[in-house]
């Protein structure tokens, strides 16, 4: 019996394994133009290689290698022929020196009717120092971008990004379904990641600071607008942030809500304000003085959230008079103010809240409303 060399299996084995190689676009953004340089404009050559990924009937991955390419404000557009388009990013992209370039536009790097994207990696620098010192002066200057935006879209991954110098947010999702982040670094003396309008969104890894924390909002800015469901932020790190984890919405009518969010494995380091509800959110005292927020919260879980305030009140929960807070649950909330336990503020919380292993404590003299009741388990 004559038994057949290995090697003759080697040609059929590739056959069959072969088209799942080939079935993956793949492009660089330096075969579309684009400069390592971190002086000469790439903005068109990462349009390019989006609009090929877009196009393509097949999953696509851009690749960005080392180095720093320098971009304008750049939308990438659905809706495309796939739901599969990574974005992996080994080098750094740069906003221009000049902050009026992009200071004036909602997004630095925005994403639009997206489904399926994922991006691994990278560093965003929008080098907001510039824009910062020109608020400080007092001189008319632009409102700022937010370094990366995603509206309209879902099934949405981020992984390993790091933003630095943020003219305004961070991170901004609005409008979005399914989303996820993990391992997500921001760095900046400016604002921090800001949800509004999401469901399904999956924040984990996240180490912040300083900055201004993770807020869900503002919400109710206007009448009508998508609520927030079904968020998780888990295992983050705040260090010296204004806020940790913070709910706002507008002091003026709404249809708007937040509900089922978690807060979970959260570590605050001399943070002023680590947990937050401000439903009485009126900047400037304009267009909402004398108004109550209609945005319903409900459903918000605090779980193993310990560390330090820079702040005697730890926990504070200004809720609407007229949508009164419910189903608050906190549990495991360790947090002390100069070695001591912190305090909590609670406004129209109307339902009982169980505060576990002697967290938090009410100080004598806060006013509590609306018949508060805690209890130690």
């Amino acid at each position: 019996m004559t038994t057949t060399p290995p090697l003759l299996l080697l040609p059929l084995l590739f056959l069959f394994i072969s088209p799942s190689f080939s079935a993956l676009t793949k492009l660089n953004v330096l075969s579309y133009g684009a400069k390592p340089d971190g002086s000469a404009d790439s903005t068109k050559a990462f349009l390019a290689a989006w609009a090929r990924a877009c196009a393509s009937t097949t999953p696509a991955s851009i690749y960005v290698p080392r180095g720093r390419f320098l971009l304008r404000n750049v939308k990438f557009h659905g809706h495309c022929n796939n739901r599969a388009i990574s974005i992996r990013i080994h080098g750094t992209l740069v906003a221009p020196v000049n902050y009026r370039v992009i200071g004036n536009a909602d997004s630095w790097v925005a994403f639009q009717d997206v489904d399926g994207v994922s991006i691994f990696g990278g560093k965003l620098d929008a080098r907001g120092t510039g824009l910062w010192a020109c608020k400080n002066s007092g001189k008319s200057c632009p409102g700022g971008a937010t370094t990366l935006s995603f509206s309209k879209s879902k099934n949405i991954v981020v992984v390993g990004l790091t933003s630095l110098d943020s003219q305004m947010f961070h991170i901004v999702i609005n409008g979005c379904h399914n989303v996820k982040m993990h391992g997500v670094t921001v760095t900046a003396s400016g604002n921090s990641p800001n949800t509004d309008g999401a469901t399904n969104l999956w924040m984990e890894k996240i180490t912040c600071g300083p900055g201004h924390g993770i807020s869900i909002g503002s919400l109710g800015k206007y009448q009508n607008e998508a609520g927030v469901q079904n968020v998780t932020v888990k295992t983050a790190t705040f260090i010296g942030t204004q806020n940790g984890v913070r709910i706002k919405s507008w002091a003026r009518p709404s249809n708007g809500f937040a509900r089922n969010i978690v807060f979970r494995h959260i570590t605050m380091k001399n943070v002023q304000n680590p947990i937050v509800i401000d439903q009485n959110y009126c900047p400037d005292n304009k267009n909402c003085p004398g108004q109550v927020s209609g945005v319903k919260v409900s459903d918000v879980t605090y779980q193993d959230i310990h560390g330090t305030s820079a702040t005697q009140v730890a926990v504070n929960f200004d809720c609407s008079s007229k949508h009164p807070c419910s189903g608050i649950r906190l549990e495991g909330v360790t947090l002390t103010y100069k070695n001591e336990v912190a305090a909590a503020s609670l406004v129209a919380l109307p339902e009982s809240v169980a505060l576990l292993a002697h967290s938090v404590r009410l100080e004598p003299g806060l006013a509590i409303e609306h018949d508060i009741v805690f209890s130690d388990t």
